[in-house]
């Protein structure tokens, strides 16, 4: 494959640089692989860690209303896998691009909070951020020590504290998912970064773009969306090497 020919690959990042400095609204859109390089398990590969569980029985609002304990401990677990992880350099490059001007916006599956740890401002959460909780009984922000520790709320009193992500049998924020809709509707350009594009609604917005889409990613996939530029590798690695380009 050519992209994986570090001389086709460069000529496509090349190219990328120049529709990246053509365009005057470029959004981006990552999904898990971009934090694959920040040493978070991707739980959607085929290598991914929901092999080992039913997301639908452990991160839904089932399990949270009738199996807590479960619940709890499941999330208790991913909160652990994120101790010391820290933005990778593609990270830093799109934080970069946008206090440059040329990247209006990130929307972003990912729930780590890295993108606003590497410095980006304008960053729309889809599936929230796990990394602060909430009562899920009367709404209270909480601290994420109590959620940890298995505290009950400290103003309702109810053990419902939960991190502040989009469960199975929840709907995405409404007011984040049509400011990036929006957004994407209007760019120019808008860059696919480490998503598998098979999660519904998010999987629908390269569709929406009012400009060209470029795919980066690990795999190839999408093979339905029409890509102008499809680049195949590491997002880090291949954000890195747009960078020298600018």
């Amino acid at each position: 494959m050519d992209d994986m020919k570090a001389g086709g690959r460069g000529e496509k990042v090349a190219e990328l640089a120049s529709m990246l400095k053509a365009s005057r609204y470029t959004v981006a859109l990552t999904g898990a692989g971009m934090d694959t390089e920040s040493n978070i398990p991707d739980f959607r590969s085929k290598e991914g860690w929901w092999r080992n569980f039913d997301p639908r029985r452990v991160a839904s609002v089932e399990a949270l209303e009738n199996n807590y304990p479960l619940f709890h401990e499941f999330y208790v677990m991913r909160l652990k896998l994120l101790e010391g992880v820290v933005p990778h350099p593609g990270h830093y490059v799109l934080a970069e691009l946008e206090k440059r001007g040329m990247l209006r916006s990130i929307a972003t599956q990912n729930v780590s909070g890295l993108h606003a740890l590497a410095g980006s401002q304008r960053v729309y959460e889809l599936h929230g951020n796990i990394r602060t909780s909430r009562c899920n009984s009367c709404g209270r922000e909480a601290d994420q020590g109590d959620f940890l520790a298995g505290k009950s709320c400290p103003f309702c009193g109810k053990r419902a504290l939960r991190p502040n992500v989009v469960l199975f049998g929840e709907t995405l924020p409404p007011a984040v998912w049509e400011a990036a809709v929006a957004d994407i509707e209007r760019c120019e350009l808008l860059l696919v970064i480490g998503t598998s594009l098979e999660v519904y609604p998010v999987n629908q917005l390269p569709l929406l773009a009012g400009g060209k889409t470029v795919l980066i990613n690990y795999e190839d996939r999408g093979a339905s969306y029409p890509f102008a530029l499809r680049l195949i590798g590491r997002a880090g690695e291949i954000l890195t090497e747009l960078k020298e380009h600018l």
